[in-house]
Parts: structure tokens; C-alpha cells; sequence
């Protein structure tokens, strides 16, 4: 068993029939099909009903490793001369409405998200109901030439959240959803909305870095130069230390922070 399966831990088959049988109640249906996900998740056991829905069950041992990985991004934090601005959850309750919200959230301000369905809590377990996207691709799964035509519009969401005081917090190829040519964010994360120009930075370092290994640090950086200032991409540099210690990314530091370094002084010519 691989360490993030040892962490999610497993939730007991009853409380999983309990939650199916509370979902085909309050959907008004008899019976209802449905797929678990081989998801590589921490957080979550991921399932698809009916081909209709997508749903996050997270136990108190997820919200227990939330908590952990909070924790330890706020080290990380600190270590590049910021605050922490990772908020944690208590209950696995917390956890599934904060991402209902944030999804909502998103939607209203004109990024492309799943609709949230239902947010509720069932024996314990937190229960987060999603529009499922039948037709969908992570980041992971895409084409080099589509991710680097798509790169400009993948800062524009970023931006769009940074203009309304929010960031995404989490963001990895797994949370970039390609459908219908167009782009989706999943699973933003809790940071603190007072943190505007810290969240900001680290959002377009986690982004320099998804965005490296497929097109080039030069590509990824000049589509971010399009849309963010020169003083937001220095500020994007001291994350890049800390995003490339997180297990989900990996990238050349050095590179990108050249890149940046250069890109910032001709936009300020």
C-alpha cells in the first residue's frame, strides 16, 4: 500500500452504502449506479453517480491530513519570507462547504468550474455532490501544442480570481480540467482573502511550474507576461523554492526565475 493510500485510509463499506442510500433519497431515485474512482487522492474517496454526478467523501482521517498538509505549506510559506496563508478545516463538514462555496464562487465570477450540487454531512462523513463532466482530461492528459495555445488563458483565469480577492491555493495539472476546449479549475484550497498579493504569487508560481516540464520556461513565462505586471512576476519568484519542494511538481527553479527576472525588466522598459 503507497503512502497516500496509508493516509486516506479507508472508509468502512456500511458508511459508504449509508451515504449512497442518503444521495438516492434525496435525488428521488430507487436505485442508483455507482463508480468509485482509483483516484491518487489524500482527501477524499471519489465516486461517479449515475453518470450524472461527481462526489467527495472525506472522512475525519482526510480532514486530519488536511490539516497536516496545511501546516506544512505554511512552513513553506514562512521559509519564502511570507506569513502562512493556508487555512485549515476542522470537521470533515467544513471541508466539503468550503469547496462547494469556493466552486460557486468561481462560477459567479465567470471561471469555469463544475456546478455544485449538494454539500451535507452523512454519519460523520463530509459529502461534496459535483456536476460530473463526462468528457473531461486533466492537464496531465493533454498535448503539448494544446497546453502551450491554452497557456495565456490559463493566467486569465488566475487573474480573474485575483481581481475578485481570491486564488486557487492548490493549483497542480490534476486540478485542471480540459472540456470542451475549454479549461476548468477543481479543488481550490483554503487561503486567507486578506493575503490577495501573496496568494496571487504563489498561484502563478504553482502555474510556472505546471507549465514548464510541457512548453519551456521562456513559453510559460512570457504567457504569464502577457497578463500579470512586472512587480507580480518578481513576486512569483520566492515561491518557486517552496512549490518545487511539494511532491506534485517538478520543474527547473533556476530557469523559470531567470525568465522571470528578464521578462520583468523588458516590461518595465
Amino acid at each position: 500500500m503507497d503512502i497516500r493510500r496509508l493516509a486516506r485510509g479507508t472508509v468502512e463499506w456500511d458508511r459508504l452504502e449509508r451515504v449512497v442510500r442518503t444521495l438516492a433519497d434525496r435525488y428521488d431515485r430507487e436505485e442508483v449506479r455507482v463508480e468509485f474512482l482509483e483516484a491518487d487522492n489524500w482527501l477524499s474517496t471519489p465516486c461517479v453517480i449515475d453518470d450524472r454526478w461527481f462526489v467527495k467523501i472525506v472522512s475525519r482521517q482526510n480532514a486530519l491530513v488536511h490539516a497536516v498538509l496545511t501546516a506544512g505549506r505554511n512552513v513553506g510559506a514562512v521559509s519564502a519570507g511570507s506569513g502562512g496563508f493556508f487555512g485549515r478545516f476542522d470537521t470533515p463538514r467544513e471541508m466539503v462547504e468550503h469547496e462547494y462555496e469556493a466552486t460557486e464562487r468561481m462560477r459567479e465570477i465567470g471561471i469555469n468550474a463544475p456546478q455544485p450540487i449538494d454539500a451535507f454531512e452523512v454519519n460523520g462523513l463530509g459529502v461534496l455532490v459535483l456536476e460530473y463532466l463526462p468528457e473531461f482530461r486533466s492537464l496531465d492528459d493533454t498535448p503539448d501544442w494544446l497546453v502551450a495555445e491554452r497557456a495565456t488563458v490559463l493566467f486569465e483565469m488566475l487573474a480573474t480570481l485575483r481581481d475578485h480577492g481570491m486564488a486557487h491555493g492548490d493549483l497542480r495539472a490534476e486540478n485542471i480540467l480540459l472540456c470542451d476546449g475549454e479549461f476548468y479549475f477543481i479543488d481550490a484550497t483554503n487561503v486567507h482573502d486578506d493575503r490577495v498579493a501573496e496568494t496571487t504569487a504563489y498561484d502563478l508560481a504553482c502555474a510556472l511550474a505546471v507549465l514548464e516540464p510541457r512548453i519551456g520556461a521562456r513559453d510559460a513565462v512570457f504567457a504569464a507576461a502577457t497578463v500579470y505586471e512586472p512587480d507580480e512576476l518578481l513576486a512569483a519568484r520566492r515561491f518557486l523554492d517552496f512549490v518545487r519542494l511539494r511532491p506534485d511538481h517538478e520543474f527547473d527553479a533556476t530557469t523559470l526565475r531567470d525568465e522571470l527576472e528578464e521578462a520583468a525588466e523588458i516590461r518595465q522598459q
